[in-house]
């Protein structure tokens, strides 16, 4: 989706958003007050059946799966948000670097767009555009940036 669409959605969730939106770098980490916020959009948005929004915050790989081989390849993992909330991560590998090592109980960072299912949502674009028409997305696993 791009950015011209994307904030109108955004609209509907500025309040919690954008309050949100300052720790969005990746350097910075993020704090327990960020996570606790990015846990309540992304429960908000589960919730709305919300799509096409963008979103941080971070969990833990729960499950490894395999990569899914249609199309551009993507590495696909689970993460269960403090919340409790689970969200399939889906990288596209094709142009971003996989992450690894990566087991199970370890924490990601992410900041991607979500896209509503009924087991509690994709994160996708967790990647750069190579056409500059999206919003680049990125993966934080170890201090280690994939994007």
């Amino acid at each position: 989706m791009n950015a011209k669409k994307l904030w109108p959605v955004l609209g509907l969730l500025a309040p919690s958003f954008l309050s949100f939106t300052p720790s969005l770098s990746p350097a910075l980490g993020a704090p327990a007050a960020v996570e606790a916020q990015s846990d309540a959009v992304l429960g908000k948005a589960f919730r709305d059946r919300t799509s096409n929004i963008q979103v941080e915050g971070r969990g833990e790989v729960t499950r490894l799966l395999p990569d899914d081989q249609e199309g551009s390849r993507h590495q696909r993992f689970l993460l269960r948000l403090r919340s409790g909330q689970t969200l399939l991560i889906a990288h596209n590998v094709d142009l971003a670097p996989r992450v690894a090592p990566l087991k199970e109980r370890d924490v990601v960072s992410f900041f991607g767009e979500y896209e509503w299912n009924e087991k509690g949502g994709v994160i996708h674009w967790t990647h750069r555009d190579p056409a500059g028409r999206h919003v680049a997305g990125w993966l934080k696993h170890k201090d280690r940036i994939y994007q």
